[in-house]
Formats: C-alpha cells, sequence, structure tokens
C-alpha cells in the first residue's frame, strides 16, 4: 500500500496537505500494528515501520517521537488540546462535568481513530494491547499515561483555581478518571464492542459521580449487550 493510496478521499474542510499528512500519520501506525503483530515488538525497527509505509525514517520521526509512540497514538498536541478543553470549556460546570465531556469526547475520537486504520476497530485495539506485553513498550505507555494524569491534574487545578500540592482533589479525580478510562477501554476492546465506547464511558464517569453504586446503569447496559450477543 502507498500513501497516495491511502490518502483519505474528502475529509471537510480539511486541506489536501493536512489529508496527505492525515493519511501518513495513518499508514505508519497501520503498518507498525501489522508489523508488531507478525514479529513482536523487540523485532521490528523504525526503519522496518518507514519502508512498509514507502516513507523514509526522517519522515517516520516527523510524526512520532519513537516506535512505541506509534503503537499508542502518543500525540502531544492532542494532550495540550484535551488540556485547553479542561481548563476552558463548560464554564459554571463542575470539574467533574467537564471532565467527563473532554473524556467521553476522548474515548468518541479513539473509535473513530481506529475505524479510520480500516477494518475492524476493536481488532487494531486488541492489537495494540497484545503489544503491551512488551516490558519496554509496557514502561513507555505507563510513563505516557503518568504524563496525562499529570496534564489532567494541572488542568483541573487551574479550573478550580487551586494547588494541587496543597489540594489533593484535582490529583484523586484525574487519577480516578484515568482508571474509568482503562477500565473502560479494556471492556470495550474484550467485548467486542458491545456497546460503544463513548456511551460506555460517558456512563462510568456517571456512575463515578454517583458514588459508584452496585446498580448502576453502566452495569445494566453492558449485562443486556452480552445477553444480545449470546443469541
Amino acid at each position: 500500500m502507498t500513501l497516495a493510496q491511502a490518502v483519505p478521499p474528502g475529509e471537510p474542510g480539511i486541506s489536501l496537505r493536512e489529508r496527505k499528512k492525515l493519511a501518513t500519520r495513518r499508514a505508519l501506525r497501520r503498518v507498525a500494528l501489522d508489523l508488531v503483530a507478525e514479529r513482536g515488538f523487540a523485532h521490528v525497527t523504525v526503519e522496518d515501520i518507514a519502508e512498509a509505509a514507502d516513507v523514509s525514517p526522517r519522515t517516520f520521526f516527523n510524526y512520532f517521537p519513537s516506535k512505541e509512540a506509534v503503537l499508542f497514538g502518543a500525540d502531544p498536541e492532542r494532550v495540550t488540546a484535551l488540556r485547553e478543553r479542561l481548563v476552558h470549556e463548560a464554564p459554571g460546570e463542575t470539574a467533574l462535568t467537564a471532565l467527563r465531556a473532554a473524556l467521553v469526547g476522548e474515548s468518541r475520537a479513539l473509535a473513530e481513530e481506529l475505524g479510520e486504520l480500516g477494518g475492524d476497530p476493536v481488532s487494531w485495539l486488541r492489537r495494540m494491547k497484545a503489544a503491551r506485553v512488551d516490558p519496554h513498550l509496557r514502561a513507555a505507555q505507563a510513563a505516557h499515561m503518568a504524563n496525562v494524569e499529570r496534564v489532567v491534574t494541572d488542568a483541573l487545578a487551574e479550573r478550580l483555581g487551586t494547588d494541587p500540592e496543597h489540594d489533593p482533589y484535582p490529583g484523586l479525580l484525574a487519577g480516578a478518571a484515568m482508571g474509568v478510562m482503562r477500565a473502560t477501554t479494556t471492556f470495550w476492546a474484550s467485548s467486542g464492542g458491545a456497546v460503544a465506547i463513548d456511551h460506555l464511558a460517558d456512563l462510568a464517569f456517571r456512575a463515578l459521580a454517583d458514588g459508584l453504586p452496585e446498580d448502576c446503569a453502566v452495569r445494566r447496559v453492558t449485562e443486556t449487550a452480552h445477553r444480545k450477543d449470546d443469541h
């Protein structure tokens, strides 16, 4: 597959140059996941990924800082955008409400991004998770998630006008939110996408706001989805 073949045919509001950049990014992620699934993370190099995507290693590094980043989609611009949303969007709403809206949006974007790779989005996510059995990649992913959690903590503190060094609430909320995201993406992948990930995340955050009652709606909707699959 060449990059010219991978250019999305027509995404509204995006220039041809931006569409080509997006196509390159998607192609790099797609071939990286394919190669790692075939050979294992330790046996795939940046040069292998670049060659399979028909670009130079230099071009690869224009899009991703490392082969670890290409697998879990680490994008500094996306993290920055998340921070801005947490600080400025939904003025007058609680920090938890703003956080729920932002991370539900991130869940939706994840599903769309995986879908744009072609094929089954859940299958791509499973490949990513399978690749993370490699200790080095697991450590890189953990470092990335820790960075996201710090960004979320600082953004919530700014929104609340407080100092996370003296007020534990922003950090507690950020830590709980990361737990929600890990749990919902893991369930979504293991269930084969039985429930849309953004709906699942929304219900999970609502359950968190309610104190995680045992009869929360997120449990009911997932049980219903599994019963449908069994028939």
